[in-house]
């Protein structure tokens, strides 16, 4: 999956000669947490978020330094936070330089992107000019229809079968060997014996995506993986 398969498009912007006024008031009206910042010939130069605009002094929700912090702060970086907190532009709360993603970049590019920078939105840019953003919403609206129940199946072998390959596939095929899977009208059992009580949940997890599988019974027993080996006692 791409990223232009999902991004919204087009995507609503605001300059940052804008007053902050003015993306809060459209940020509420589009139900959106965040807007790229583009000058009048579209070209990205930061991002503003909710994020941004909660320390403000109008809330008195800035706070105090206390006397470590300012025995550390420099008067630069004491004027920025200044700026960030009491200036009524967007270009004094935006985040400069954020990060971005092309069109036809892979979803999971994006999310690892996503993941590393610490951000919940990418706007996409193409040309140098912004025709999409990607959020966590857009990918959550993109898994909705995949997630949904698997069909029906009546084939208990090749749901056996599929149950058995996805257990391989997903836990490695050492675990599957372990796992007895029994099926009778969709209704699946696991059954065995495994080493590590995190396999549990997870043969689960493997039966329940398998298409055709309408309930799963999970009889899985934990055990050590040295019991019933004689182990010598120690030599002192």
């Amino acid at each position: 999956m791409r990223v232009r398969d999902i991004m919204t498009s087009p995507v609503f912007c605001v300059e940052p000669t804008q007053g902050i006024s003015d993306a809060i008031q459209l940020m509420l009206e589009r139900r959106i947490s965040g807007l790229p910042v583009t000058t009048a010939q579209g070209e990205l130069v930061g991002i503003v978020t909710e994020g941004d605009l909660l320390r403000r002094h109008e809330l008195g929700t800035v706070g105090a330094h206390s006397w470590l912090k300012d025995l550390f702060l420099s008067p630069g970086r004491r004027a920025e936070d200044y700026v960030h907190t009491h200036g009524r532009k967007v270009a004094n709360v935006m985040t400069e330089q954020p990060a971005t993603i092309e069109p036809d970049a892979r979803l999971s590019d994006a999310i690892d992107m996503m993941a590393v920078r610490h951000v919940r939105r990418l706007p996409v840019i193409e040309n140098g000019r912004v025709i999409g953003i990607l959020a966590r919403a857009d990918v959550l609206r993109a898994l909705l229809p995949l997630a949904a129940e698997p069909p029906d199946a009546t084939d208990d072998t090749m749901i056996r079968e599929a149950v058995e390959a996805s257990l391989e596939r997903g836990l490695g095929a050492s675990v599957r060997d372990l796992v007895k899977v029994e099926t009778y009208r969709g209704a699946v059992i696991l059954s065995g014996a495994v080493t590590d009580e995190r396999l549990i949940p997870a043969a689960q997890v493997a039966a329940e995506n398998t298409p055709g599988v309408t309930s799963v019974t999970n009889q899985l027993i934990v055990v050590g993986p040295f019991v019933g080996a004689n182990v010598p006692a120690p030599p002192f």
